[in-house]
């Protein structure tokens, strides 16, 4: 696909090569980027968009999120094949794109305004938050001085790279920098080791290695709220609708992505924007108070929110990051009725009670690694390893009664349609909990029972529910297959009718492209067993028969 509207086009050669390659123009492009835009400003017309048409954005470098225009369409086959493999919390975005930007301004005496102020946004599906801010402090720069034709070699540059492929090691090059990086994998361990550079690679010039492709600073986000941050991870786990008030865009948008990722591995299934604006065409939606709040988590800027935004149950105000001494002011939890005026200070304007204690131990460790000046990449990760045990703690209870809701194995016959998925009891779930609850891998005291029955009804349970038992259903139709391999298909024949071939061969056909269709991962071999299989039946019928099936 074209990156840009017009402005900077591929060449015709280059489209040529590719299509000669049997890939479509721009093909590799479009599997890390949508497009790259070009955002400025101007005092006349407001915002100006001089690639592709977008909201004014804010200062430095952040991210935000939006909506999928309707009717627009991207490769389902791609995005399937890398969903597949991809964990959950890194597969690409159906509905909406995710934006990065580098924004600049400068001072220009020939602007009335006195500066000259400009954003390079790249718009992607992908959430490679580090990634693709690393490639913009690495184009961004060159981009303000060469302008388009930059912009052009780079895109040239990102249409040879590899696809993302979960579980691989990749050497992009852009630009005379080759970015070192690997794609996750949902076979990876959860918190293990990041990327190390091998020996073996002979590159010129050695590879710039990124130990993540999407992990934030989370000491860095979160050191003004440590003591909070039990309350902070219930809001998020449960979906709660909650506003973010910050000084500007970057604080605004690693705040969100911050909160968003301290669930992992459970998939945030509510909506977030990073950075949201007046400009947003959900601005109506998300600001009416008509209806109560949506489960939405958003990150802003503007002090007309505040007002805005009164009615909201849970409501974060931040400053700048200030340090008291060797320690960061840890904000307070206030009343909502103190949201009112234009400085209101720094807080957690909420009502809300948390189900389960601080982990105050946790807090002392890390509150000491800030006088002890522990580095900010190890207080993080301290801090990423809590979050996901604590989530794990929470979720293996479901995972464990999840299992136990699929049919045997042995239940699995060729000769009749799989067994259905036992439906989920929340009755019978919360009476597994004495036994199997999460006070087996966890210290936490508090009610988990309340816990679990409110987060039964947040968006989470249900987006995490559908994509397991989506999973299961997917299993069953492997195992069916692979069931029906092993069967004695050709003596199952002999003594039927042959409207009861032809019935069993349409079937099975079915089976085998819904199973390529939606890449189901089943042993090799038994996808051309079965492909031999329905030929070989197929060529044993009247030839009046086999003309049928071989159009239908």
């Amino acid at each position: 696909m074209n990156p840009f509207d017009g402005s900077v086009s591929p060449r015709h050669e280059e489209a040529e090569d590719a299509a000669a390659e049997g890939r479509c123009p721009w093909a590799r492009f479009s599997s890390w980027l949508e497009c790259v835009c070009v955002v400025t400003f101007d005092l006349e017309l407001g915002q100006a968009i001089e690639v592709r048409r977008l909201a004014y954005l804010g200062d430095t470098q952040f991210s935000f999120r939006m909506r999928q225009s309707v009717g627009r369409r991207g490769s389902r086959f791609r995005d399937d094949i890398y969903n597949r493999d991809a964990p959950v919390t890194l597969q690409r975005e159906v509905s909406h794109f995710c934006g990065y930007v580098y924004f600049r301004q400068v001072k220009d005496v020939s602007v009335k305004r006195g500066y000259f102020q400009k954003s390079l946004v790249l718009l992607s599906r992908l959430p490679y938050t580090h990634m693709f801010h690393m490639l913009l402090q690495i184009i961004a720069p060159e981009y303000f001085e060469k302008l388009e034709p930059c912009l052009e070699a780079v895109c040239n540059e990102i249409d040879q790279w590899p696809s993302p492929e979960p579980g691989l090691t990749l050497n992009l090059p852009v630009m005379g920098v080759v970015l070192q990086v690997r794609i996750p994998s949902k076979t990876d361990k959860p918190g293990g080791s990041p990327l190390r550079q091998t020996a073996k690679e002979n590159l010129l010039p050695a590879p710039t290695v990124l130990p993540t492709i999407h992990e934030l600073d989370l000491f860095k986000c979160f050191q003004s709220m440590l003591i909070h941050l039990q309350m902070l991870w219930e809001l998020v786990l449960l979906g709660e609708p909650l506003v973010i008030m910050a000084p500007s865009p970057t604080i605004s948008s690693e705040t969100v992505l911050a909160l968003i990722s301290s669930i992992c591995p459970l998939k945030f299934c509510s909506d977030f924007r990073p950075y949201f604006t007046i400009h947003d065409s959900e601005f109506r939606e998300y600001t009416t108070r008509t209806q109560a709040p949506p489960n939405v988590v958003l990150g802003v800027t503007n002090p007309f929110f505040i007002k805005t935004f009164q009615t909201w149950p849970h409501i974060i105000r931040l400053g700048e990051t200030k340090m008291a001494g060797d320690l960061p002011k840890q904000i307070k939890v206030k009343k909502l009725a103190k949201l009112k005026t234009l400085d209101t200070k720094p807080g957690i304007y909420t009502a809300y009670k948390t189900f389960l204690h601080k982990d105050k131990i946790l807090i002392k460790r890390l509150l000491k690694g800030i006088q002890r000046k522990r580095p900010s990449e190890v207080q993080s990760a301290i801090l990423r390893r809590h979050l996901l045990e604590l989530t794990q703690s929470f979720i293996i209870p479901l995972e464990r009664y999840m299992a136990s809701l699929m049919p045997l194995q042995r239940s699995v016959t060729p000769w009749k349609t799989p067994p259905q998925i036992r439906p989920f009891s929340q009755d019978e779930f919360m009476a597994t909990l004495d036994h199997s609850g999460p006070q087996l891998t966890s210290v936490l005291k508090g009610d988990w029972m309340g816990l679990y029955r409110k987060f039964f009804r947040s968006p989470n349970f249900d987006g995490w529910y559908r994509h397991r038992h989506r999973e299961m259903v997917q299993k069953l139709e492997c195992l069916h297959l692979e069931v029906i391999c092993d069967a004695d298909l050709l003596g199952w024949t002999k003594d039927k009718s042959e409207v009861e071939i032809v019935d069993l061969v349409l079937k099975l056909r079915e089976k085998l492209i819904k199973a390529q269709r939606q890449q189901l991962q089943v042993k090799d071999g038994v996808m051309d067993k079965l492909d031999a299989f329905i030929k070989s039946i197929i060529s044993s019928l009247p030839d009046d028969l086999q003309t049928v099936l071989s159009t239908h």
